[in-house]
């Protein structure tokens, strides 16, 4: 997919990408410069809600087990 850029430095989202990824007006979008290239990537307006179950699951556990290792080695 490409897009053109203006001379303001605007550029238009695919379409298939703002459906992929559920993009809409007034979303953000956040630039990443690095050696291979330029990334963008969608900003959450809640960025704890966009990790939420996102994880392994079973955190808590694990801490715990840790610990209780932990506790065996003093």
């Amino acid at each position: 997919m490409r897009s053109t850029i203006t001379e303001r430095g605007q550029t238009v989202v695919p379409a298939e990408i703002r459906r992929k990824f559920h993009l809409k007006p007034s979303d953000r979008l956040e630039w990443f410069v690095g050696p291979d290239g330029i990334r963008v990537v969608p900003v959450a307006d809640d960025p704890i809600d966009a990790f939420r179950g996102k994880g392994k699951g079973g955190g808590t556990r694990r801490l715990l087990d840790e610990r209780a290792h932990d506790r065996g080695l003093e």
